[in-house]
């Protein structure tokens, strides 16, 4: 089954095949996480997170940019508030901060598809996602650094998915790398060729989501909590997961079936 609906007018979904495609469409701003993008990707995803129907999510976008980050022209307006922008500055931020980690925090995996330029905040957005897809022509920078505003939110995202050396490559010189670039930094998983990123991230997703929807959830936090932890923490917490899993009835069939050689049947309770 396929059902489209558009919660927002900048902001369009799709659903099919266990898939929920979101995608920017803000022409105006050239897809910029503006506040109204920001509660439409956020609203999006509180109601995905309690859809068991969606397994996989991707965030793609239309038009020759993906995302360019904050709305600045929005932003700037708030310099002549009494204390030259400062509170406002303060909420987008947090706002912009609370919708990644919605990302992060989704039980489903998030997969990035970008065809476009992705700069800035629209960087994070790539590299808060679990996976992402690039397109022959894909760019992707942290241009902050040219304007005399470091991007520091940014950076904690970049900072968690490539090298140290890298992340700080981007983010001291604000270059443009192309897609090969970024695969080999680990930004995303897969390039594309043109204009392909989104149909190579939905064979991506539908590859995730033939798989278990419970052991896929756990995977998931699991995945994020234990990286933070110290390595013996990390190892003690993964232990625990491990044994809550191999009680779980899908484990037990998955293992089971192995063992028989033959094709588990999946309760996805």
């Amino acid at each position: 089954m396929t059902a489209s609906s558009s919660a927002s007018p900048i902001l369009r979904r799709q659903d099919a095949d266990a898939i929920t495609t979101l995608t920017l469409d803000s022409p105006s701003n050239r897809n910029a996480l503006s506040e109204a993008m920001l509660a439409a990707i956020s609203a999006e995803l509180g109601s995905i997170a309690a859809d068991d129907s969606t397994r996989v999510v991707i965030i793609a976008a239309a038009g020759p940019v993906f995302c360019p980050g904050h709305d600045l022209k929005e932003m700037t307006a708030h310099r002549s508030d009494p204390d030259r922008g400062r509170a406002y500055f303060a909420d987008i931020m947090g706002r912009c901060s609370a919708m990644m980690q919605a990302i992060v925090h989704l039980p489903q995996p998030v997969i990035a598809a970008v065809d476009g330029v992705a700069t800035a905040a629209g960087c994070q957005l790539v590299a808060s996602c679990d996976l992402a897809v690039a397109g022959a022509a894909a760019r992707f920078c942290t241009p902050g650094v040219n304007i005399g505003l470091f991007c520091s939110t940014p950076m904690v995202a970049l900072s968690r998915n490539l090298s140290r050396k890298h992340a700080m490559e981007m983010l001291l010189t604000g270059e443009m790398i192309d897609a090969e670039t970024a695969a080999r930094m680990g930004l995303v998983n897969r390039v594309a060729p043109l204009d392909a990123a989104l149909s190579v991230a939905m064979d991506l997703a539908r590859a995730v989501a033939a798989k278990p929807r419970a052991t896929v959830k756990i995977g998931k936090e699991a995945f994020y909590r234990q990286i933070e932890k110290p390595l013996s923490e990390a190892y003690d917490y993964a232990s625990t997961v491990m044994v809550d899993n191999m009680l779980h009835c899908d484990a037990e069939e998955g293992i089971g079936a192995f063992i028989e050689k033959r094709a588990p049947r999946w309760r996805d309770q």
